[in-house]
């Protein structure tokens, strides 16, 4: 399924309503591999009327990644932020080593 096709499915039962942010906002940014960009779309969330919905949603879906309800999804399991490709900082080496 599209992106565009998930967002409108997941906002399908309020389109009587106003225009939600996911709505009204290029898709892709809900599903960007940017931790800048999945920021922006957490902050454009935050005011929306349907936020626990719709990430009490994508939780029971399971969804597998994106920004839902104004938090970043991976693997299905909610995550605060989302590091960017490349390598670990000397940190979490250090920990796992």
């Amino acid at each position: 399924m599209s992106l565009r096709r998930r967002l409108r499915a997941a906002a399908a039962p309020v389109r009587a309503g106003p225009v939600l942010p996911c709505q009204g906002a290029d898709p892709d940014l809900w599903f960007a591999v940017s931790p800048v960009d999945l920021e922006r779309a957490k902050g454009l969330c935050r005011p929306c009327p349907v936020r626990a919905d719709c990430l009490a949603g994508a939780v029971r879906r399971g969804e597998p990644w994106g920004v839902w309800g104004g938090e970043i999804l991976d693997r299905g399991t909610v995550i605060a932020r989302k590091r960017g490709p490349g390598r670990p900082p000397r940190s979490e080496l250090a920990d796992s080593g």
